[in-house]
């Protein structure tokens, strides 16, 4: 292909948005709106028999919504049922379905405000632990009557399972003796599985033997402080039990006919369900000892359910009463916490054995402080204060029982009865962790002066102040008890000497105070901490707790400046002295600013404080800090950077600025924000200002410029820095800042050649073309507009681009850079206009400067054609096998350049748009719905004024076919 010169058209630009703009069409409404919800019309159709005729349809419509894919979620599916009917594995699913959505039924019983005993079991395991040496005591028996013959008469089956237990409770003793704690564990989760082992394998007996040992350990208390957790594993065994065999007996129910309902009756069980049901009862009641006999009978309580309606109610006081006979004050509280949890996951309705399990337990309280208990204790080296804590989950649990949806007639009745066995600390603590907050925030002081009375010497006052502090969190006492109530309750707290004691009571009585009182008060609180956690460095084992603190008092302060001006808040964060921690702390109280703070702020209480808290953060950021911790920091203190606004006191504003960039140099998404904060500051100073231009205003502007210029290049990333420089190009040049706008652009330019092949992208190293390509582009819009400098000649900074373009290393397989000079090619083309299709207010852009001189117009029309003869020499290195598609889709692109921004009445050009249509589509590989819409376009601008030349040459434009 030859040379061929550049012609481009003169474009009239308010003509050309008059033609494009859209045609307003009126609308009808009506009732349509596209946010109105599809009605889907259901059309039935039914057979109707009739005589002389074989059959015919009637339909019926209905404009009820109509859900397809509500018959997959109510399990009825027809197909499903068939199979089932026919497959004994379909049915076995079937079952399993039914199964899963009784389980949600009967576990749905109870609402979601009752704490579950799941969440309850991870704390006892945390809590309650030993370094002792712990022992297992099992009795598994001779095995003698395992291999039997099968007997058809079910008495025979009867007795030789009987006689099996019986050789069981008879059989040889296997004890696991100086186990560790996590040994233990390990051992009970092992029993645990071979339970399930057993069961899978059809060894019944075996896993009822199992099971009823480890009941027996329950009756072990030689490791006291132990024994909750104990209770917790044991009892896991008991549940995997129960649940057994409960499906069991369901699935007996169940046969291809019918599936049990989820909410049956005894009337709908079969007799072989009812007979396996009884079996397993007479079973359990052949059980000798009593502690065994009770746990295995209660957890299956809910088979029950398939002998008698009213099966539960009756075996419920029966098991309550059973639990008389056992000694040891703390195994019979665990017990009945257990016949609690069972009975309200299958009667919670019933609260009558619910409270009696309490009165029967207040009966037998005393014996804490028998001979019997006593003696133990000094046999283990046990103290009464690290005893009695021990009762606090099973009497917890048996508290919030009761109470679940219990009148407030009930917490009085309560509080009498405690009164009555002399105000017992630990009675009086578990009263006030079960009922409702609102209870017993009413009735306050009636609290402290059962506490007062309280006696010391097992259960410490101060965890009694802290259980009616948590209730006071959650409710409101009355108003006029407010202050005394604090009072109070801080006498107790402010003498105490252990710092845990301490803090963990001043924690909770924080929120109180926060809640109902003023800074004053809160002042108080925090240098009452101060006063206690400084000594010996106590902080440094309560930053939990400490924490907490900031917490509550941030979440109930959203006035920054009233925060602040708590006098001991920040001394109060000067003891979280480990950085991890304070970094931690910092952004919480950074978290809370921006989500509270809704007016920007010059107050410089709060913008010292938060400089303060931000650095922090800051200085935390090291080598190894994750990309993703800098991230969170940077929105943090961007957030605060952006809320910081001193009104029209400019220089103020510029001055914050300057000293968040010395302290915040470390991370880069700030100094790009202070960039972008400094941009839009010179923009509102000069908008403020307009009319006005004095010399100090033009002089701040150009430190503004200056700021930015100075701080782009300590970014590392390079777009980041090509973006900046552009941007605030821009913005010198909307402030009339010219020598400063060619800085930015030069700057620009000379960094382009530094752009690597790939870049880092979330992680992910990616080809920079694309990105590279996107920011010529934009630059490439703002060389309009800028003026030539008188000293460098014509398009100067065109020119030092373009070389630079030229003399970048591209990717041999991409037409990036074709793609680029085309955009160039645009550029020059409305840059020869006579005026230009936007300007800057002010600034005089070359269409002003050169007024269309015939010399400006050469030089552009040189360029070019320089930039043609890159793109056709690119075309011509395309005409490989591998290459012509991209060389079409090019040949393509190109035309529609010239078409747009040449002047076709050229010939010469108008013949080299020719020859490019016939290359598009040379070698097949043309796009030809894009050449047919292309044409078509063509002979509509023909018909508009001054472009008839175009008719000739749509003649000249042939479309092929491929065949």
């Amino acid at each position: 292909m030859a040379a061929f010169p550049w012609h481009s058209r003169n474009r009239n630009y308010k003509a050309e948005f008059a033609s494009c703009r859209l045609e307003a069409v009126p609308l009808e409404l009506g009732d349509y709106h596209p946010l109105k919800p599809i009605t889907v019309t259901e059309s039935k159709t039914k057979k109707v028999s009739r005589k002389g005729s074989t059959s015919s349809t009637s339909s019926s419509s209905s404009s009820s919504v109509v859900d397809p894919l509500s018959s997959v979620l109510d399990g009825t599916d027809p197909l499903s049922m068939f199979a089932a009917s026919a497959d004994p594995a379909a049915m076995a699913a079937a079952t399993d379905s039914a199964r899963k959505k009784r389980d949600r039924d009967d576990n749905s019983i109870v609402g979601s405000d009752f704490e579950p005993w799941a969440s309850k079991r991870g704390e006892i395991l945390a809590r309650y632990t030993t370094t002792e040496k712990l022992s297992i005591n099992l009795f598994m028996g001779s095995e003698k009557g395992k291999a039997g013959t099968a007997t058809s008469a079910m008495s025979e089956k009867v007795r030789t399972r009987l006689e099996e237990l019986d050789d069981f409770e008879e059989g040889s003793q296997k004890e696991l003796l100086n186990l560790t704690q996590q040994d233990y564990v390990n051992r009970i989760e092992e029993l645990n599985q071979s339970l399930k082992d057993a069961w899978a394998s059809d060894q019944k007996v075996k896993a009822l033997k199992i099971v009823i040992q480890c009941s027996k350990l329950l009756s072990d208390t030689s490791v006291i402080q132990f024994y909750p957790s104990k209770f917790v594993l044991i009892t896991d065994i008991l549940d995997t039990f129960g649940k057994l065999v409960y499906e069991r007996i369901f699935s007996m129910c169940v046969d291809n006919r019918s599936i049990l309902p989820d909410h049956f009756s005894p009337e709908n069980v079969n007799d072989t369900a009812k007979e396996t049901c009884l079996n397993w009862f007479f079973k359990i009641a052949s059980i000798r000892e009593l502690i065994p006999r009770f746990y295995v009978e209660a957890s299956i309580l809910k088979c029950n359910k398939f002998l008698s309606k009213m099966g539960i109610s009756e075996c419920l006081p029966r098991l309550t009463c059973m639990v008389r006979g056992i000694g040891d004050p703390l195994v019979s509280v665990y017990a009945r916490a257990y016949l609690c949890r069972v009975g309200m996951e299958v009667a919670p309705h019933l609260k009558e054995s619910l409270n009696k399990n309490f009165f029967d337990f207040l009966l037998t309280f005393k014996q804490i402080h028998g001979d019997t208990v006593q003696n133990q204790l000094v046999v283990q080296g046990v103290e009464l204060p690290s005893y009695l804590p021990l009762y606090s989950p099973a009497m917890d649990w048996i508290f919030q029982c009761i109470s679940y949806h219990a009148p407030e007639a009930l917490l009085t009745e309560m509080m009498e009865r405690c009164k009555k066995l002399g105000n017992n600390a630990l009675l009086l603590n578990s009263v006030m962790s079960a009922f409702r907050a609102e209870f017993i925030a009413t009735r306050s002081m009636d609290f402290i002066g059962m506490i007062k009375e309280c006696d010391e010497s097992g259960f410490p006052k101060h965890l009694l102040f802290r259980s009616l502090g948590l209730n006071l969190a959650l409710a409101d006492p009355p108003e006029g008890d407010r202050l005394q109530i604090l009072n109070e309750a801080w006498k107790v707290i402010t003498k105490l000497k252990n710092p845990q004691d301490y803090i963990n009571c001043a924690e909770v009585w924080v929120e109180y105070t926060c809640k109902h009182f003023t800074k004053r008060e809160v002042n108080t609180v925090l240098a009452d901490v101060i006063k206690h956690m400084t000594p010996d460095r106590a902080f440094e084992d309560s930053y939990p707790q400490l924490q907490s603190i900031i917490k509550k008092v941030i979440a109930h302060f959203h006035d920054f400046s009233v925060l602040f001006s708590v006098e001991k808040f920040l001394p109060f964060l000067d003891m979280f002295q480990k950085e991890s921690v304070r970094v931690e702390v910092c952004k919480c109280i950074m978290e809370v600013f921006i989500k509270h703070q809704q007016e920007p702020t010059k107050d410089p209480v709060i913008l010292n404080a938060l400089l303060h808290v931000c650095k922090t953060m800051h200085d935390s950021v090291n080598a190894l800090t994750l990309e993703d911790e800098k991230r969170m920091l940077a929105y943090l203190i961007n957030g605060f950077i952006k809320m910081v606004s001193f009104g029209r006191d400019f220089e103020q504003q510029l001055s914050f600025y300057v000293e968040a960039r010395s302290m915040f140099c470390n991370l880069e998404p700030v100094l790009v924000q202070l960039i972008h904060s400094v941009n839009r500051l010179a923009m509102e100073t000069r908008k403020v200002m307009k009319g006005n231009h004095s010399r100090k205003t033009a002089a701040f502007v150009r430190a503004c410029v200056a700021y930015c210029f100075i701080t782009i290049p300590s970014l590392v990333g390079i777009f980041t820095r090509l973006n900046l420089y552009l941007h605030s190009g821009q913005v010198a040049l909307a402030n009339q800042c010219l020598s400063q706008a060619d800085a930015f652009f030069k700057a620009a330019i000379s960094l382009v050649p530094e752009v690597p092949k790939m870049i880092n992208i979330d992680g992910k190293m990616r080809p920079s073309e694309s990105f590279l390509l996107e920011f010529l582009c934009n630059f490439f819009s703002t060389l309009l507009i800028v003026p030539d400098h008188p000293e460098h000649g014509v398009l100067f900074l065109v020119r030092e681009l373009l070389n630079v373009i030229q003399d970048y290393t591209w990717d041999d397989s991409s037409d990036d850079k074709i793609r680029i000079y085309t955009c160039v090619l645009h550029l020059l083309s409305a840059m020869s206009q006579e005026t230009y299709l936007y300007h800057i207010d002010k600034v005089d852009s070359n269409d002003s400067l050169y007024g269309g001189d015939s010399k400006f117009l050469a030089e552009n029309n040189k360029l070019c054609e320089t930039v043609m003869a890159q793109i056709l020499e690119h075309l011509k290195t395309l005409a490989k096998d591998e290459a012509l598609k991209r060389q079409s889709a090019l040949g393509l692109s190109f035309f529609n350049s010239i078409l747009a921004h040449g002047d076709l009445r050229n010939n010469r050009l108008n013949q080299l748009s020719v020859n490019l249509w016939h290359l598009a589509q040379r070698h097949g590989c043309a796009d030809t719905r894009t050449m047919v819409k292309t044409l078509e376009y063509i002979k509509k601008r023909s018909k508009q004024p001054d472009m008839g030349h175009l008719t000739e040459l749509a003649l000249r434009l042939p479309l092929q076919t491929r065949t």
